[in-house]
């Protein structure tokens, strides 16, 4: 959406500090915060964070056609542009041009956090939400502020319903997030390990999660799962479901998808695992309160698809890979590692690696998930890192650790025959799409 001059003043605490004399203030333009994709005519928004500064690249904005900019800075005024705007945040600026993107086109807005799936609840909710209405969503896990802002000025004018995940690594975020986004309805996937490290306990995290209402409207809709830590830490007055496993029946799982029976209806899905039946219905019942139609919600169930590394499947030389590896907390990774061994049957290797940011706590949560698979046998285990060896040594399967993903792929290329099954399951930053880009890069001895 384009704004203004006069709607900049209007919507923003700022001062013009520099303008030519025949700029005409009702004329429209483009914001653009990116030097690189900025076009001719836009207007740049630099934007200042730790270990970046946009303001470095102000001059380079106008080489690039920019016909003015914002500055935090005063002394910044390079009368090469057409105009230049103070504001005392920039961030703050931007949010506060979403907001009123958000208010232009008033969607009714969904917002989705958790520990983890709130980005496969909010691709479900796309699927099935954009089977009734013009939908649009946060991309990948564009989660942040500068992805909500994303999200908003890169919503359609006749869009219907916005659906925008907000994550969190500190007390404050999601509130921040929730002040600018405004929701009708708010959802919490679950509350769990992640970021404990930064937040030091499940207490702290399930606040932080919680902060998702601090905006939600009076008459919107709270979804939430039934936990204590939830109910205990929710402060919200208006309307509030909670759903649970228990209210769910006849859930059968195959490689191909899951079908499940919820409020005496049929759903299937196409991904394998409990844990995606507990996204789903929160996805039912937010749907459902939006008047969605059963058979809409059932085809947009069917027809979700995961983004990438959550249980991608791919298969080379003859081995099958399932790559699960876009984030891993002791949550997740029990969850996919039940899903994984209950539908795919020998031979199967597991390649398990570091579950990050887990606090004080963080080597007895990996010994866990060694213990949890000494319940099964007759499958091959591969850690990688440091923290993953305490999976190895806390279990009685056969296992081999590597220091480096090179090093796990060549051991596969070495070792593994064709037919097996692989699931790689890690924390993002270990980087687990290496190792099938090293096997497929690799020969087959």
């Amino acid at each position: 959406m384009q704004f203004n001059l006069n709607e900049i003043k209007e919507c923003l605490d700022c001062e013009i500090l520099y303008k030519k004399e025949n700029i005409n203030p009702e004329e429209l333009f483009n914001i653009s915060t990116d030097t690189r994709k900025l076009s001719k005519g836009d207007t740049y928004l630099p934007l200042r964070g730790e270990n970046f500064d946009g303001h470095n690249f102000i001059s380079k904005a106008i080489e690039n056609g920019a016909r003015g900019y914002f500055t935090q800075d005063k002394y910044k005024v390079d009368k090469k542009a057409d105009f230049v705007i103070y504001v005392k945040n920039s961030l703050i600026a931007y949010l506060k041009l979403a907001n009123r993107i958000r208010n232009k086109i008033n969607p009714l807005v969904i917002a989705i956090t958790g520990s983890c799936g709130k980005t496969t609840t909010k691709e479900m909710l796309y699927s099935v939400f954009s089977e009734q209405f013009k939908t649009h969503k946060t991309i990948l896990n564009h989660n942040n502020e500068i992805g909500l802002c994303e999200t908003m000025f890169n919503m359609p004018e006749d869009t219907e319903v916005a659906i925008v995940e907000m994550g969190m690594r500190n007390l404050g975020e999601i509130e921040l997030l929730s002040n600018y986004a405004n929701p009708d309805i708010g959802i919490i996937s679950n509350i769990g390990s992640a970021h404990v490290e930064r937040l030091g306990t499940l207490k702290n995290i399930a606040i932080a999660k919680c902060e998702i209402v601090k905006n939600l409207k009076k008459d919107g809709l709270f979804i939430g799962v039934d936990c204590p830590q939830i109910k205990e830490n929710l402060c919200y007055d208006g309307r509030k479901i909670f759903t649970s496993l228990k209210d769910v029946s006849d859930i059968e799982m195959t490689k191909e998808g899951t079908s499940f029976v919820y409020k005496n209806e049929k759903y299937e899905i196409s991904q394998a695992g409990e844990y995606n039946v507990s996204n789903a219905i929160l996805v039912i019942e937010a749907a459902l309160n939006c008047k969605v139609t059963l058979q809409n919600i059932k085809n947009g169930l069917k027809k979700y698809k995961p983004i990438e590394k959550r249980w991608e499947k791919s298969e080379i030389n003859g081995i099958t890979f399932i790559n699960d590896s876009y984030n891993a907390n002791p949550e997740s990774m029990l969850a996919v590692l039940k899903t994984f061994l209950a539908v795919y049957t020998e031979p199967i290797v597991l390649v398990l690696g570091d579950m990050l940011e887990l606090g004080k706590d963080e080597i007895a949560y990996h010994k866990q998930i060694g213990e949890f698979l000494s319940n099964y046998s007759n499958i091959e285990l591969l850690t990688v890192g440091n923290l993953a060896r305490h999976i190895a040594r806390n279990t009685t399967l056969k296992c081999v650790e590597f220091d480096n993903n090179k090093d796990c792929a060549d051991y596969i290329n070495k070792n593994v025959k064709k037919g097996t099954t692989i699931l790689l399951k890690a924390s993002r930053s270990m980087k687990f799409e290496q190792i099938i880009e090293y096997v497929n890069n690799g020969e087959k001895l």
